[in-house]
């Protein structure tokens, strides 16, 4: 295990009488690819201890509705056999009202001799959990560790040469987990006085659709129509990149019907997959077919760790004090400019407005739950133009990637919302409203993009509910 992608949350020691390694799985849902994994089987084995894995699923969170919750428990059964496998427990708990906190976490730590979960940034993790025993967090999210680059980078071209200088350290595999002692339950307390031996593995056994309704969470954003949660969706979608659309990637990237690049964000936010072996994948995949990947690997791993540096040292993700000063004063400048049309949340939210591709974008985000990466860019900016303040585009972009978005409330959810006001960019030809910010125009759109097929293609989803692609 690498240091510098291990966290020590406190100074407390192990629990001498505890019964196994506690592995709270928060972000990283795999048993493959892991490294908050291989740390915690690595404390277990140096305790001769078991390991029990806990994940929970929350109704707590605004925004929590059947189209997330949906995604994620389609993973649940493949986590547990895959778990099941190596000899670790493994119990998920759905919690079903919004009262409940994380009182199961707790619960399960008390039995525990350490505790491992994954690190991730405050600003959207939100304060670190305090336990009374041992406990780590361990970066498995990003390839070159978050703690590696120690100051805020405000461009790719300032983070690249830092990461392009690490990724021979970091690059590399995460070994497998090899477990020398398999989980067989913990003592509980049955409420009469006896204490038994607890199932090694407890999942909901309900239709994920019932389970889903049975939540307190926002029933009105449905399951999406293209994506399905869990690993082995996550391998498909790897693997249709690598034999059909790698080649295509750096040429077809920005066409959206052309479906050249990886659809694999969603997976990336639910930690179904690591970029980690995305990147080792795509690497050896071009190597033996001769291909070049250069430009999905920037995507993947500079541009993505970008987006994890902002969030690891901004103050507020959702706030436009994070831009560059350049930004804020051009935005400022340009406060009184009027702005023609003005849309409300409504009209935004149910893709009402006057240009029928901003319109087609929005529906893809509300059918699809993701909008091909180069229109977003066209969706976000045309809500800034549309926006009566910069303060309620931001308010409006937020809102509406993270209660729809697969990949929403993501670090690059964030980065790539705020890129539309300035964020990671450069100063522009001045214009109303915009001011210096970088501006989109629909028929920059139209030059450079099949905009009509486009069109035909979300309105054919719309109409029939089935995709044309797989």
């Amino acid at each position: 295990m690498v240091e510098p992608r291990v966290h020590k949350l406190n100074e407390r020691e192990v629990r001498p009488d505890g019964e196994y390694v506690l592995y709270w799985l928060r972000w990283n849902r795999r048993a493959e690819s892991n490294h908050a994994l291989a740390f915690a089987a690595g404390l277990a084995n140096r305790l001769n201890l078991p390991l029990l894995v806990l994940e929970s699923l929350g109704s707590r969170d605004p925004y929590a509705n059947d189209r997330r919750h949906t995604f994620v428990l389609e993973g649940v059964a493949e986590t547990a056999a895959r778990l099941r496998r190596l000899g670790a427990g493994y119990q998920f708990h759905l919690a079903r009202r919004k009262s409940e906190g994380d009182r199961v976490v707790y619960e399960a730590a008390q039995k525990a001799t350490a505790v491992v979960t994954d690190g991730y940034p405050e600003t959207l993790a939100g304060p670190t959990a305090v336990f009374d025993v041992q406990a780590y967090a361990v970066d498995s999210s990003c390839v070159v560790p978050t703690n590696c680059i120690e100051a805020r980078s405000y461009a790719a071209y300032s983070i690249r040469p830092k990461i392009q200088r690490l990724l021979p350290q970091y690059l590399k595999a995460v070994p497998p987990v090899r477990l020398q002692k398999r989980f067989g339950g913990h003592a509980e307390d049955t409420g009469n006085g006896r204490r038994e031996r607890s199932i090694a593995f407890r999942i909901p056994h309900e239709p994920i659709a019932k389970l889903v309704a049975s939540c307190e969470i926002d029933h009105s954003v449905r399951p999406s129509t293209a994506f399905r949660g869990g690993r082995v969706e996550a391998e498909r979608h790897l693997q249709l990149f690598l034999e059909e659309r790698l080649r295509r990637y750096s040429g077809e990237k920005n066409e959206p019907c052309a479906h050249a690049t990886s659809d694999l964000s969603p997976y990336l936010h639910f930690g179904h997959i690591s970029s980690l072996e995305v990147a080792l994948a795509v690497q050896d995949y071009a190597r033996e077919h001769k291909l070049v990947a250069d430009e999905f690997i920037e995507e993947l791993i500079v541009r993505r760790e970008l987006a994890f540096n902002f969030v690891r040292y901004a103050k507020r993700v959702n706030s436009l004090d994070e831009l560059p000063q350049w930004a804020r004063a051009t935005l400022d400048k340009h406060r009184p400019d009027p702005r023609d049309p003005v849309y409300t949340r409504e009209q935004f939210e149910s893709a009402a407005t006057c240009d029928d591709l901003w319109n087609a974008t929005q529906k893809e985000l509300l059918l699809r739950g993701k909008i091909h990466g180069y229109y977003r860019m066209y969706w976000g900016k045309k809500i800034v133009e549309w926006s009566a303040t910069p303060e309620e585009a931001l308010a409006m972009m937020i809102h509406l990637h993270d209660r729809y978005a697969l990949d929403g409330q993501d670090p690059n959810t964030y980065a790539n919302i705020l890129w539309c006001f300035g964020l990671h960019d450069r100063p522009w030809g001045e214009r109303p409203v915009f001011g210096t910010v970088r501006w989109m125009s629909r028929a920059g759109m139209d030059r450079k993009t099949g905009v009509k097929a486009y069109i035909q293609e979300i309105e054919y989803l719309e109409r029939t509910g089935k995709e044309q692609i797989t």
